[in-house]
């Protein structure tokens, strides 16, 4: 006999209940004018303490002899790797030509980045957690309800049970709104992916130390500011399925779908894993893995301690970027249809040879030393937009787990004729941000710097009705 346990309401009128939530700037349970105090308290309460340290001193983490991968003596958790990638453009494999080695991170494990949303007084409001994170530039960010390996909830690493996850595992959980498997970063993770997950909650729910109850309204006045919304919120904010609020798409949605399906036809790309050890351009010493012409980012290791976590202290390899980000979708209206210009990226690390990206996603230093017609494309649109073009800046930070200090200016910045065609480069295309959503709800379509934007997107005035 089936068990019976008190569900959500059918929500027939889902969007409608997001966009209430998006409209309610008080929440229930904690005002906003209160969070900053309440997460400086939550820092005060626990001990975070993050140094850099040589190789030598990570325990549990060595160099392979044989292949020079940096790699845990639990077989556990992930692994650092070598990288070569080949990539060819064109329909018959005749254009453009690039190849290049890298460093890599493997995690095979599909990990849960999920959000708990609850009722109070007729406004949804999402359970997110103070969280630390030993890349964070400062430490705390707000993460999902759930943000844990299948390592971390299987208690591989032998430490305290991961909060709430039977909300998210659980044969007893509540009503899911999203549940999609999304990318992370193809530059620096091998075909990774996260189980993106938003479950409304049946029953009451406990509120536990380090967890807060906030309004769509309240989380997008965060996303404002600096370093306050972390990278895995940024993802799963960006699977709500919100009201569509406009139509007149340049491209329909069958033509947008035929252009990104050309894009993964026309480039031939070809990722290999190969030995850490002797991986050409780059040199190791005691202390970093670094790339021979001081670019792009390092590898290096850190001891860890944090009071709140499901371990208390450890030692663990990052990649440190060489240098800020800049991030930026670049906006337009057509027949009064806001759109915005998305890339169709190659990185080294996606499932399927392209995802959809942002216009720009650069580090401005590694392109300093080329000339002018070399410079990627719409860089320094972005880089010189007047004030008053830029619609949204804030500076966030990439996932603190395993970036040191992997900070981006993520912007959305008016363009016109000018700047930004109405028929633009190959690999560019104008779409919608209700086309940005409904591609989202499925895998692999989005990368995670413009799901990033898409929550931001979001979060300005007016987006949500």
């Amino acid at each position: 006999m089936l068990s019976h346990t008190l569900q959500p309401r059918a929500g027939t009128d889902l969007p409608g209940r997001l966009a209430l939530s998006a409209a309610t700037s008080r929440g229930a349970r904690l005002a906003t004018a209160d969070f900053p105090g309440w997460l400086a308290a939550r820092g005060r309460a626990n001990a975070f303490r993050v140094d850099r340290v040589p190789f030598a001193e990570l325990q549990g983490w060595s160099f392979e002899e044989r292949t020079g991968n940096l790699v845990h003596r639990s077989g556990r958790f992930f692994t650092v790797e070598g990288l070569h990638v080949t990539e060819r453009d064109g329909p018959y494999g005749d254009g453009p030509y690039a190849d290049w080695y890298q460093p890599v991170i493997k995690q095979p494990e599909v990990g849960v980045l999920g959000i708990l949303v609850k009722e109070f007084d007729g406004v949804l409001h999402f359970l997110m957690q103070a969280k630390m994170e030993p890349g964070n530039p400062n430490l705390l960010q707000l993460s999902p309800t759930v943000q844990a390996t299948r390592s971390n909830y299987t208690k591989a690493h032998q430490g305290a049970d991961v909060k709430y996850i039977e909300h998210f595992v659980g044969p007893g959980r509540g009503r899911v709104i999203a549940d999609v498997l999304q990318s992370e970063h193809g530059s620096w993770f091998f075909r990774k992916s996260n189980r993106n997950m938003i479950v409304e909650a049946s029953g009451d729910v406990p509120l536990l130390d380090d967890f807060c109850w906030l309004t769509l309204s309240q989380i997008g006045e965060l996303l404002h500011q600096d370093n306050v919304i972390n990278m895995d919120s940024r993802t799963v904010l960006s699977c709500l399925p919100l009201p569509q609020t406009a139509s007149g798409a340049l491209l329909s949605d069958v033509e947008l779908l035929s252009w990104i399906t050309g894009e993964r036809s026309r480039h031939d790309v070809h990722a290999e894993r190969v030995p850490l050890a002797g991986l050409p351009g780059w040199r190791r010493d005691e202390m970093a893995v670094a790339h021979e012409e001081g670019r792009y980012f390092k590898v290096v290791a850190v001891s860890v301690q944090a009071g709140n976590r499901e371990v208390t202290s450890w030692t663990q390899p990052l990649f440190e970027p060489v240098g800020r980000g800049v991030t930026a979708f670049l906006t337009r209206a057509f027949d009064g249809v806001p759109h915005v210009l998305v890339h169709a990226r190659v990185e080294g690390g996606f499932l399927d040879t392209v995802e959809l990206g942002p216009t720009v996603q650069y580090t401005p230093g590694n392109y300093a030393h080329l000339p002018e017609k070399e410079r990627p494309l719409f860089l320094d649109t972005v880089l010189d937009a007047p004030a008053e073009r830029v619609r949204y800046e804030a500076v966030h930070a990439e996932e603190g787990g395993r970036f040191l200090h992997a900070e981006s200016r993520y912007l959305l910045v008016d363009a016109d004729e000018r700047d930004a065609p109405l028929d633009p480069p190959p690999g560019y295309a104008w779409v919608t941000p209700d086309q940005l959503t409904w591609l989202v709800r499925h895998g692999h379509y989005l990368n995670v710097q413009a799901r990033t934007l898409l929550a931001c997107l979001n979060a300005l005035p007016g987006r949500t009705p």
